[in-house]
């Protein structure tokens, strides 16, 4: 084990970080997750590593990984690391997660005094992110009644719409005719009430014009056009 003084950290330039990378990173039980820590120029031939922060009061390095030469991996249990110069990167990735797995882990790289490093949360979510197993050929074998039966539903269903198909055709072109003539006999109901309206409207006219002509006329005269006229032979 060996320990890490981050208490460097306070005394440099605002804003100036030797190492890049996600600061949390997360999965489900059983996957693979990978990062990527980027460093500078001037960190290329230092040694870098990868561990799990231990410790309460003082911070160190537990499990610690070591990059191998550049460009090769490096694997030990379920974590493996590679140090890409040209990239200028420490790339780490862990395979299989387990909850156990969660926790704080550093980036690091060595140099003279203090470590560069970068503190990395990684949770660990219960449960899996897979897809459902797929049915093996003796299981879809004996699914495959079932499916038959099922889908020979919609079999016996196909003749009934074809014989309920003309007859919904049929109930239609009825009702369609029936509004027809129900809308002529009602237009031709209305055009006969018009017209007795009318004749009852001209009826009372003349009888009113006749009254008024009487009127005006001796009694005499109003007697004899009122009074029917005999012809004699």
């Amino acid at each position: 084990m060996r320990l890490l003084v981050l208490l460097w950290g306070c005394l440099v330039l605002p804003g100036y970080e030797a190492l890049e990378g996600p600061k949390e990173i997360s999965g489900f039980e059983g996957d693979t997750v990978s990062l990527r820590c980027t460093y500078r120029e001037e960190l290329r031939d230092h040694r870098k590593y990868w561990c799990r922060k231990g410790g309460l009061l003082f911070p160190r390095c537990s499990g610690t990984i070591y990059a191998g030469k550049e460009g090769q991996e490096t694997t030990e249990g379920r974590v493996s690391i590679r140090d890409s110069h040209q990239e200028l990167s420490l790339i780490v990735t862990l395979w299989n997660l387990t909850l156990q797995d969660a926790g704080k882990y550093w980036c690091g790289v060595e140099k003279r005094g203090p470590d560069e490093s970068l503190l990395i949360s990684l949770f660990i979510f219960p449960g899996s992110s897979r897809p459902p197993k797929q049915l093996d050929s003796t299981s879809a074998e004996d699914a495959s009644p079932a499916l038959s039966s099922g889908s020979s539903k919609p079999r016996v269903s196909i003749p009934m719409v074809r014989i309920l198909a003309p007859v919904l055709v049929l109930l239609s072109l009825l009702s369609a005719a029936g509004l027809i003539a129900f809308s002529s006999h009602l237009l031709l109901w209305r055009k006969e009430a018009r017209q007795d309206m009318e004749t009852q409207r001209n009826e009372k006219v003349y009888l009113s014009h006749l009254n008024y002509r009487t009127s005006e006329l001796d009694p005499e005269e109003a007697f004899e056009i009122s009074s029917p006229t005999f012809l004699s032979d």
